[in-house]
């Protein structure tokens, strides 16, 4: 008998109500039937899934070993903890949220340093001066000697970061950083600078699948379950409603209004009433919406659409495809 799919959720903090949210707007409820405590969770409605909540970086090392078949974490941790990622995981789709930039931060005191190019220069002649290589304190091992090493930087050493690595250089136990952000707020604060061409990743969450989990035919059929909800989900955000009916509606206006404003006429053309549903995305409504009552319509409605559900799941074919490659 096939195991449950499990799915790894961050268990604290902004990821993981962004990541609650976002289940429950394609939905499905992420619920702790033994208590808000519980590490163990399940998708209302859908027994065959199980919740596990995880730290971020957890969540990452079980998709890595195989532990969980899907899992919600920051690319940044993937690529920091699984050097040989796309041979491990199977990227299935970017979120929205979870923001976030790894990248090479300097003191504000170093003027004349603004690119990495200018930190190369630096660092050699750090290292002739005083005998020993600049210090780069950071908890992103490999991305930093994977990033510096595709620039041909080499006069430096890493100091592994256990806390805050911002407070390093102030602390003079590193000479510059290697960290994450999101606003440059922590790094402004503590006096120091991204360097201009420094950024190593642009990270963000992402629904990701281990390749070393076990798949059978029921964790397949949840996993094509529950992406078919994110699929229609995503497909709705992407549209509003757009409904109308006068007897100008006709097929070479409805032409027009595809070829401008980028609609999809999901049933069809007019209907001999002359009524007609249309799908917009939403920076074109109004336009529309001008278009429409220039040739004669009185009366237009809008609204916004739960789930498109369409014959192909492009998220599942990535999942299918990953595997088997």
């Amino acid at each position: 008998m096939s195991a449950p799919l499990i799915l790894g959720v961050p268990a604290k903090g902004r990821l993981q109500e962004n990541t609650e949210r976002f289940f429950a707007l394609a939905g499905m409820q992420l619920v702790k039937p033994r208590g808000a405590r519980d590490y163990r969770g399940e998708v209302a409605g859908m027994p065959d899934i199980e919740v596990a909540y995880l730290s971020a970086s957890e969540i990452a090392d079980a998709l890595k070993q195989g532990g969980i078949h899907l899992g919600v974490t920051g690319e940044d941790l993937l690529r920091e903890n699984i050097p040989d990622m796309d041979k491990r995981v199977v990227m299935i789709e970017a979120l929205g949220f979870g923001f976030a930039n790894v990248v090479v931060a300097v003191p504000q005191a170093w003027i004349d340093v603004r690119s990495m190019a200018d930190l190369d220069d630096v660092a050699t002649a750090f290292r002739l001066r005083h005998d020993r290589k600049m210090r780069v304190a950071t908890k992103y091992i490999n991305l930093t000697r994977d990033f510096f090493s595709h620039l041909g930087i080499v006069d430096y050493r890493i100091v592994e970061s256990s806390g805050a690595t911002e407070g390093a250089p102030a602390a003079g136990s590193a000479e510059l950083i290697v960290d994450i952000t999101t606003t440059g707020t922590t790094l402004a604060a503590n006096s120091l600078k991204v360097i201009e061409d420094g950024t190593i990743l642009r990270s963000q969450a992402n629904l990701v699948a281990s390749r070393g989990a076990s798949w059978g035919e029921t964790e397949r059929e949840q996993a094509r379950r529950m992406l078919d909800r994110i699929a229609a989900q995503a497909r709705a955000r992407a549209f509003r409603e757009v409904r109308t009916r006068f007897s100008g509606c006709d097929d070479a206006m409805l032409s027009q209004a595809q070829e401008r404003f980028g609609v999809v006429a999901p049933f069809g053309g007019p209907t001999s009433s002359g009524m007609l549903t249309l799908h917009c995305p939403p920076k074109a409504v109004y336009d529309l919406a001008c278009f429409l009552r220039e040739r004669g319509a009185q009366s237009i409605t809008v609204a916004e659409i739960e789930y498109v559900f369409a014959q192909d799941n492009p998220l599942y074919a990535r999942l299918v495809d990953g595997l088997s490659g």
